[in-house]
């Protein structure tokens, strides 16, 4: 497992491509990691620690979700 305590574009990778397979994304081509910029790393990490600990995400979470890294990723 990754080493998710520091802010590299690896662990930023690793994160978003954990949330992606999790949530079973239709469109996670559009969702890539070099999307994202390190500075936004605790908000994708907090994302990536909601995600991963639940067992079942209902249609409206995966919907805030998809929309939050929308809203974290670089324009």
């Amino acid at each position: 497992m990754a080493h998710l305590n520091e802010p590299t574009e690896e662990n930023i990778a690793y994160m978003i491509d954990a949330i992606k397979a999790k949530l079973r994304m239709a469109s996670a081509a559009a969702m890539q990691p070099s999307h994202f910029s390190v500075n936004q790393y605790e908000d994708i990490k907090e994302l990536y620690e909601i995600v991963i600990e639940k067992q079942n995400i209902s249609i409206s979470e995966v919907e805030g979700i998809v929309a939050e890294l929308g809203r974290l990723r670089n324009k």
